[in-house]
């Protein structure tokens, strides 16, 4: 995977996206904001959503009694076949796989990102 500069909820952060078909994941992306690198890899699961309710000209059906902090739209329950998800919150785990999949590791800094969570006094591993 080739790790690039990308952005996570207004903040800079990194991304590894595939370079080769064999790859195991879609992407991986770590937030900083939550300190968590999430993994999207290539198997895919089916599981229920809630997604807007469309009409038969495909517009977005709108609800006309609204209960206060409820959505604007009608919702629907369906069965998505989505990726499988793996979210790692330890640091030294993420460096690992960083190091193991990231195919520019040693030239791309992406200990810049990882920097801020020891400096805030969360530990790398779990104390023994």
């Amino acid at each position: 995977m080739l790790l690039i500069k990308s952005d996570w909820n207004n903040q800079e952060t990194f991304k590894m996206i595939p370079i080769d078909l064999s790859c195991p994941f879609v992407e991986c992306i770590y937030d900083p904001g939550s300190k968590v690198l999430a993994i999207v890899g290539k198997t895919t699961k089916q599981s229920f959503h809630m997604v807007r309710k469309i009409d038969d000209n495909g517009d977005i059906v709108t609800r006309k009694i609204r209960t206060e902090g409820s959505s604007p739209y009608k919702e629907e329950r369906k069965l998505v076949e989505t990726f499988q998800e793996y979210y790692v919150t330890n640091v030294d785990d993420i460096r690992q796989i960083v190091k193991i999949f990231g195919s520019n590791n040693a030239t791309f800094d992406f200990e810049k990102y990882l920097i801020g969570v020891e400096a805030m006094g969360i530990p790398s591993t779990p104390a023994s």
